[in-house]
């Protein structure tokens, strides 16, 4: 009887949040030695190529509002490649612990007995802010930084955001419910006038900024019409934005 394969181990790893330079070092070197490749809906072409010939490529989906590959299919996907004396490197765009579903995983895998390494990457957030020219903190204008999901539960914002005129609220998955997303933000206690914008597709050179204010971001937003993943800021920081070069802007 042969004997069995030793336990492979998993890197759940940040493919940040556009094109192949924006990896870390560390990401690079997961991707270049791994056996299999568990990658999400939303990463760049250019990240995938650089995995070996031989790797399988799994595609587990996860992009709002289409059908993907439920979590406990993806654990147990895991853990059967594992088996296999396969290195796993599940790659998850932007960085895995920002609304990437880390800690599941992780538990899922220790109390399988898999080892298990998270290797971050850049969250979409600081691309959109570092190609809108936008400082999330800024001395005198923002001490703070909160990530949220647009997330909502019968048509309101799942989460209540305290107004405060010294933080920076960055905002995931925005794309179609920012809208109600600002009515709520206005009706607990943030001005209308709050700088605001939203960046379609961050990190990628063709990423598309617009402008606007809590009240005005919603409409100008709708009448671009975006497809791709988008991020939006909205704070006094924003209002230090210079208007980076090759981005266009709607205002």
């Amino acid at each position: 009887m042969p004997p069995e394969a030793p336990l492979g181990r998993v890197q759940l790893v940040g493919a940040g949040p556009g094109p192949a330079d924006l990896l870390t070092v560390r990401a690079m070197r997961a991707i270049e030695g791994a056996g299999a490749l568990l990658y999400d809906a939303l990463v760049h072409e250019e990240v995938l190529a650089l995995a070996p010939a031989a790797c399988l490529k799994i595609q587990t989906g996860k992009r709002a509002g289409r059908p993907s590959m439920n979590q406990h299919t993806i654990h147990r996907l895991m853990l059967r490649l594992t088996r296999r004396g396969l290195n796993v490197v599940r790659l998850k765009g932007g960085d895995p612990s920002i609304f990437g579903r880390v800690g599941e995983e992780l538990d899922f895998l220790r109390g399988h007995g898999v080892v298990a390494e998270v290797i971050p990457g850049v969250t979409a957030a600081c691309a959109a802010a570092a190609q809108a020219g936008v400082p999330l903190t800024h001395r005198g204008a923002a001490r703070s930084v909160t990530f949220a999901t647009a997330t909502l539960e019968n048509g309101r914002a799942r989460e209540t955001f305290r107004a405060d005129p010294a933080a920076t609220l960055a905002i995931y998955m925005g794309r179609d419910q920012i809208a109600a997303f600002s009515a709520r933000l206005i009706a607990e206690g943030h001005s209308p006038s709050t700088p605001a914008l939203a960046v379609e597709n961050a990190g990628d050179p063709a990423a598309a900024t617009v402008r606007g204010t809590l009240a005005t971001l919603p409409a100008l937003l709708a009448a671009e019409a975006f497809d791709g993943p988008v991020v939006v800021l909205v704070g006094e920081a924003v209002r230090a934005a210079e208007r980076p070069a090759g981005t266009a802007l709607v205002a």
